[in-house]
């Protein structure tokens, strides 16, 4: 599973892309091999705190950074970045995106939050511009 994970991941992400992973992201491995898979991961990474993120996962070497919550602004869009979904968000009445993982796909939708969980984009990081659409092709709300 790791292998598969791995390599959909480095399909997707170059060297030069910087990835935001939403928490989560090994359960019940060893330090070292924790180093290993992130290692094996292309492009710069932040970590966002999630649930199932001891201290052995933050203070991997190989996180460009490590928080529990980010506010970015990318591609002019402002994010709001968490492993847990909000019912409200900074900057919600003003076009502001919460980006989230945590529910695995079983939230009712909101405009401008989306779930990015892997299980829920067939396992592999997904780009800004397919965040801001929904399955099917339908464009969200800007």
């Amino acid at each position: 599973m790791d292998a598969a994970l791995v390599a959909r991941w480095n399909e997707i992400v170059g060297p030069r892309d910087d990835v935001w992973h939403l928490g989560d992201f090994a359960a019940k491995m060893p330090e070292t091999a924790l180093e290993r898979l992130l290692a094996s991961l292309a492009g710069r990474k932040h970590l966002i705190v999630g649930n199932n993120d001891p201290p052995a996962t933050q203070r991997l070497s190989g996180w460009a950074s490590v928080q529990h919550y980010a506010e970015l602004n990318v591609e002019g869009k402002h994010l709001v970045l968490c492993h847990y979904p909000f019912r409200t968000w900074n900057g919600i009445y003003k076009g502001a995106w919460n980006l989230h993982g945590h529910s695995h796909g079983q939230l009712k939708k909101m405009t401008r939050q989306v779930d990015v969980g892997v299980d829920v984009w067939d396992y592999r990081p997904v780009a800004l511009p397919q965040l801001m659409m929904r399955r099917g092709g339908r464009k969200l709300a800007a």
